[in-house]
């Protein structure tokens, strides 16, 4: 029977929450539509999640539970930035009609690009989180293991 290793393709059902006021808050789950595939190591789940893959065998069905921060970062307030609004308007992909909320992709000067949510806006200035939504929460991870390649 294949166990999980780096490299491994898997077809899986997984479900990822937060906890927030104590209670899970389901984030995606596979488990109610249909399994999921992904390949470990080319990055489709946070690492600590993929790491507790690793080992597991076709048929293993198993849950996580993780400290706040330890999957996706504590949050961080520097990450938390004031953009002017032709800073925002020369980076961010252009899209009519933002709103707090949206998440928005910017281009970086190195060609890499960065995601951030926008918070709030006026005609002078934008406040964009760029912390990871999922960012100083805890995290429940559950998964069954249906198929290894």
């Amino acid at each position: 029977m294949s166990v999980v290793v780096n490299g491994s393709h898997l077809t899986l059902h997984y479900s990822v929450a937060i906890v927030v006021d104590g209670q899970p808050r389901p984030v995606v789950d596979s488990f109610a539509t249909r399994p999921a595939t992904l390949t470990i190591g080319a990055g489709p789940l946070a690492a600590p999640l993929e790491q507790c893959l690793i080992g597991l065998r076709e048929g293993d069905e198993r849950a996580f539970a993780f400290a706040a921060g330890a999957v996706y970062g504590l949050r961080q307030a520097a990450l938390l930035q004031t953009l002017s609004r032709t800073l925002f308007d020369a980076h961010a992909d252009p899209a009519p009609g933002y709103q707090a909320g949206d998440v928005v992709e910017f281009r970086l000067p190195d060609g890499g690009r960065v995601g951030g949510v926008i918070r709030s806006q006026d005609d002078q200035c934008v406040v964009v989180d760029f912390n990871h939504p999922l960012a100083g929460h805890e995290v429940r991870f559950r998964v069954q293991i249906l198929g290894i390649l």
